[in-house]
């Protein structure tokens, strides 16, 4: 279980840690504008990372005191569907929930 915003005794290869450093520097404009909302504690004073490795994927955001994963589906999720549906699963699997919200519903519906 997660325990002070990491998955402890998971090993992370330096290439995707290099990769979840990229994905922060170049996030969604959607992205950007969900972790304007989550940063600094301002929603329900939760703490959560972003580009979080867990189980050798990176996901979106990640708040280890509710176990939560919220991504954000832009138009690639739709060809990838089954790729998302595992990763779900495995996650599901460590007692995480998943929460995915589209790019639209970030820009037209975020609260």
């Amino acid at each position: 279980m997660p325990v002070k915003g990491i998955i402890p005794g998971q090993h992370v290869t330096p290439e995707k840690l290099q990769r979840a450093r990229e994905l922060r520097r170049e996030m969604t404009p959607a992205e950007r504008r969900l972790w304007q909302e989550l940063r600094g504690h301002k929603l329900g004073n939760l703490h959560f990372r972003r580009q979080q490795v867990i189980a050798g994927y990176i996901v979106d955001f990640f708040c280890h005191a509710k176990d939560l994963v919220i991504e954000v589906d832009g138009g690639i999720h739709q060809a990838q569907k089954e790729y998302d549906q595992k990763r779900d699963q495995v996650l599901g699997g460590m007692g995480l929930t998943v929460l995915r919200f589209t790019n639209q519903q970030v820009f037209e519906n975020l609260p």
